[in-house]
């Protein structure tokens, strides 16, 4: 359940927007290029229907992706990054690239240790 108050410094937002083990993980795929349902569980090995199908809803209620219904028999339907989604992906890569940083201080810190 999300909370109504607003977050004074925006960390918290982001992070319940980006919470979920699979949400960076279909962000990433989104920006490459869009995708159908089906496409997306076969990219993330691991990944339910139902915790994808969650996920999916989630993020395009908080503006991440677009879901287009190409109204079609059979049912074909498309997910898109949105331009929201790909400013969160910049902020997402940034944190990325000091994860990265932080585990090449972590190594080098037990190596000389």
């Amino acid at each position: 359940m999300r909370s109504e108050e607003p977050d004074s410094c925006g960390f918290g937002t982001a992070l319940q927007v980006i919470g979920g083990k699979w949400k960076i993980s279909l962000l990433w795929e989104l920006h490459l290029r869009p995708h159908r349902f089906a496409e997306l569980r076969r990219l993330l090995p691991g990944v339910s229907e139902k915790v994808l199908t969650q996920q999916l809803r989630q993020m395009e209620a908080d503006g991440l992706i677009a879901r287009h219904d190409f109204g079609e028999v059979p049912p074909r339907v498309e997910y898109s990054i949105t331009q929201l989604g790909l400013s969160l992906n910049e902020a997402v890569t940034a944190m990325s690239k000091w994860g990265k940083q932080h585990e090449a201080w972590k190594s080098h810190r037990s190596a000389a240790a």
